[in-house]
């Protein structure tokens, strides 16, 4: 039973460890003895518990049928085990992170492409310090003069004096 429960709930550390930040190594590593501590205390557990020996304690035991009714009473009884109810929610979510993160590297690799052209665009203009200012219009739109908005920049009309 105990290689069946340690086959269940392997961990991958090295995968594990590669995702902490070096700020929480320490908490890691004492994680990681911790678990390491339990599963050999459960690795050392036998697979089933011992068997009694109720012809032993028949004869030992003084008062007729009380062996009988702890024996009655122990085969009985039934321990029960926890239900896993949060793997399929954990499964769930890993799906749903899968999901998140492939829209995010798509929407990353989009910027990326954008952030490219417009590093292009940087790398293959005029030096400033060459350029005219039709240049620098025809190079950066919006420092274009609107004359219909602002026929008089950078002068105010006399009327507003």
């Amino acid at each position: 039973m105990a290689g069946r429960r340690m086959a269940l709930k392997a961990i991958d550390w090295v995968a594990f460890a590669e995702r902490i930040p070096p700020n929480q190594k320490s908490m890691f590593n004492a994680l990681k003895t911790r678990s390491d501590t339990i599963a050999a205390k459960l690795s050392s557990l036998p697979e089933a518990p011992a068997a009694i020996d109720w012809s032993y304690y028949r004869s030992a035991v003084a008062k007729a049928g009380l062996v009988d009714e702890f024996e009655k009473k122990f085969k009985a009884l039934q321990i029960p085990e926890p239900i896993d109810t949060q793997t399929s929610a954990i499964n769930l979510q890993s799906v749903e992170a899968d999901k998140s993160a492939t829209a995010y590297i798509e929407a990353s690799k989009a910027r990326v492409a954008e952030y490219q052209k417009e590093l292009d665009k940087f790398n293959n203009m005029i030096p400033f310090d060459q350029m005219t200012i039709e240049d620098l219009n025809d190079t950066f739109p919006e420092t274009k003069l609107d004359k219909v908005k602002y026929p008089y920049w950078p002068h105010k009309p006399i009327a507003d004096l």
